[in-house]
């Protein structure tokens, strides 16, 4: 297991987190009236570039600092190994959450030595001494100044494929496609409100009205999804893009991160797995046959064992003691997939479908 280590493991599981969905912060918070679940903005939205305010992309000088239990981090994780920029900018554990918020593990950096704390949200008041609010993974740090640059999952890693983009390693994918990226954009918004955190608006819901809306949601996109893939290899047809990325995170969490939860809310019989949609499963391991996680993921999504031979509880919200054994789970996820042979057109009647996407704009 080559990404992981014992110092790591012993800081992981040591450190409190904060996994009991009423003791969560967004639980308390971040509600709409009716009792869904609203999710905050983001504080810190500087962009990469070279445009007057953004940040010069510079090897080695940006720090991402995230949990790998995060899909919103394990998504930046995913898009800088694809294009060869691991190196260039270094990960950063964050690991364990409680009332202060996240902890920077002190295992791989030295940023607690060199500005005096390891709470993420004391960098994000350095930053911005009028910051209110909860430090989020992922977060981009310069590690120079250990001031905030960004917490915009949502553009940080369209920013890697593009301003990072002299910095990416010999055939790297186009995973943002100028021809396609108003479509993208598109895909992409769907994809977050009703997939990413359609999870989240489940089981953060107050009201069973607003969990069972988001829930039916859920489960429709799915498999809307799925019929999009029967034909198709990528949601693009035969390029592989960062909207897969963006899929993929929430396919691989499900089933032992989020699903256990749901269950509990509405049943074992009334709560859909991922292989109930064949292709979107067959599509879910062909994206994992590829690099779309490492030894450090496997351990965090539950699947592997740390160097002790402790495996990590692989739920995120309860633990349920009727999920499968993790060996069982990762060959069901080594199965081959078989579906090298498909192409398919971009074209599709998704969001943007038939010329819309002419009229939205993002970025």
């Amino acid at each position: 297991m080559s990404n992981l280590s014992s110092d790591l493991e012993a800081d992981v599981l040591s450190r409190p987190a904060c996994v009991e969905t009423g003791k969560i912060p967004e639980t308390q918070a971040e509600q709409t009236p009716d009792g869904g679940f609203r999710r905050q903005r983001n504080h810190f939205t500087r962009r990469f570039g070279d445009a007057p305010g953004q940040a010069e992309p510079e090897l080695g000088r940006y720090l991402l600092l995230g949990s790998t239990a995060c899909g919103w981090n394990r998504r930046q994780q995913i898009v800088l190994r694809l294009l060869g920029l691991s190196e260039a900018v270094p990960f950063v554990l964050l690991t364990g959450r409680d009332e202060k918020g996240w902890r920077i593990a002190p295992s791989g950096n030295d940023l607690a030595d060199r500005f005096g704390t390891d709470l993420l949200n004391d960098f994000y008041r350095r930053t911005d001494p009028d910051f209110v609010g909860r430090g989020t993974s992922p977060t981009v740090l310069d590690a120079e100044t250990g001031l905030v640059v960004t917490n915009n999952y949502h553009l940080m890693s369209i920013d890697w494929e593009t301003a990072w983009k002299p910095f990416h390693a010999d055939g790297a994918p186009d995973l943002y496609p100028e021809e396609l990226r108003p479509e993208i954009d598109l895909l992409n918004q769907q994809l977050f409100d009703d997939v990413n955190n359609g999870t989240y608006k489940v089981l953060f819901a107050t009201s069973e009205g607003a969990a069972r809306a988001a829930k039916t949601i859920f489960e429709a996109r799915l498999a809307d999804y799925d019929f999009r893939l029967a034909s198709r290899r990528y949601l693009f047809g035969d390029r592989l893009t960062d909207s897969d990325v963006r899929l993929f995170i929430t396919l691989s969490s499900y089933e032992r991160g989020y699903r256990p939860g749901i269950a509990k809310i509405f049943g074992e019989e009334h709560t859909k797995r991922v292989q109930d949609y064949p292709n979107l499963w067959a599509y879910a391991r062909d994206l994992f046959a590829q690099g779309f996680v490492d030894d450090r993921e496997l351990y965090f999504l539950g699947l592997i064992p740390g160097p002790s031979g402790t495996y990590i509880d692989g739920s995120l919200v309860v633990n349920d003691p009727d999920l499968p054994p993790p060996a069982e789970s990762l060959a069901a996820w080594q199965e081959p997939a078989g579906r090298k042979h498909l192409t398919g057109s971009p074209l599709y009647t998704g969001p943007g479908g038939g010329g819309s996407h002419e009229l939205w704009r993002f970025g």
